[in-house]
């Protein structure tokens, strides 16, 4: 279990596009992981 602070394990997800994307290509970058049941979506 990840803690407030702790570094992001690497993985790859898609975007709201469906463009597959990696944690490591944005390196550098300030970045907001939000996450939710797929239950809760509209589709």
């Amino acid at each position: 279990m990840l803690k407030p602070g702790d570094r992001a394990p690497e993985f790859t997800g898609r975007d709201h596009t469906g463009k597959t994307i990696a944690l490591a290509s944005l390196k550098g970058k300030k970045v907001v992981l939000w996450f939710y049941p797929k239950a809760d979506t509209p589709g």
